[in-house]
C-alpha cells in the first residue's frame, strides 16, 4: 500500500502553525476521480487534492493539531474534512473550518451534504451495545 501525501508547496503552511514543510498526509483521502496506481510506488505525492480528507484522532494528537490541518486542507481546496474520534464513536463533518456538524452512535447516519454522502453509523462503528 502506498503512502499518499499531499503536495502543499503552493501555500505557506507556517500560517497554520503546522510542524511540516511542504506536505500533509491525511489518514484517509477520498478522490472523486480515478488515480493511476498501476505502478508500484512506496510514496505518492499528490498535486491534485482529494475531495474529502478524513483524520482519525489518535491519543497522541490534540484537537488543535487536527483543526490546524483542516484549515490547511480547506486552503488547498479540499471540499470536506471529517474528524473521527473512535473513543467516543463520533464523526464531525467540516464543510468549512468554522462550520461543522457532529454525528455519533445515537444518529442513524453520518451526512456530508458537501459530498452528498450518507453513511450508516452502525456500519462505521458497528452495532451499539446499550
Amino acid at each position: 500500500m502506498a503512502l499518499l501525501s499531499l503536495d502543499t508547496s503552493q501555500i505557506d503552511l507556517n500560517q497554520f502553525n503546522l510542524n511540516t514543510k511542504d506536505e500533509l498526509i491525511p489518514d484517509i483521502s477520498i478522490y472523486q476521480e480515478a488515480i493511476d496506481l498501476s505502478e508500484p510506488l512506496d510514496e505518492l505525492k499528490m498535486t491534485n487534492m482529494p475531495a474529502l480528507a478524513i483524520e482519525v484522532l489518535s491519543p497522541r494528537q490534540s484537537m488543535n493539531d487536527i483543526i490546524a490541518k483542516f484549515q490547511a486542507y480547506f486552503a488547498l481546496g479540499i471540499k470536506s474534512c471529517w474528524l473521527v474520534i473512535p473513543a467516543i464513536k463520533s464523526i464531525t463533518v467540516y464543510s468549512q473550518p468554522n462550520q461543522h456538524k457532529t454525528f455519533d452512535i445515537n444518529d442513524s447516519e453520518v451526512i456530508d451534504e458537501m459530498m452528498d454522502i450518507h453513511l450508516s453509523t452502525q456500519k462505521i462503528f458497528g452495532k451499539s451495545h446499550h
